[in-house]
């Protein structure tokens, strides 16, 4: 499994509810993707979200994003971490 961090725009304004029903909406089906969301973290002013996840792909980590109705902007791999 790989790491990943992916980048949402757009979502100026988000409260720390908005963020947990989002992340929950991805825990939900996380497993039909072989994906683990471990966190999210959010910038309510400038409206940006971020998600850190293990996967076996990107594309597996924007799938569940899509399902959940919140489509990433970007999607970074993450090889090195301490």
């Amino acid at each position: 499994m790989a790491t990943f961090m992916d980048v949402h725009h757009g979502m100026t304004g988000i409260t720390a509810e908005d963020l947990a029903a989002a992340h929950q909406a991805d825990l939900a089906i996380e497993k039909e993707e072989n994906v683990s969301f471990k966190q999210a973290w959010a910038d309510p002013d400038s409206g940006t979200v971020y998600c850190l996840s293990e996967a076996p792909s990107m594309e597996a980590v924007q799938r569940v994003h899509e399902r959940a109705g919140h489509r990433a902007d970007e999607i970074h791999p993450v090889p090195l971490s301490v």
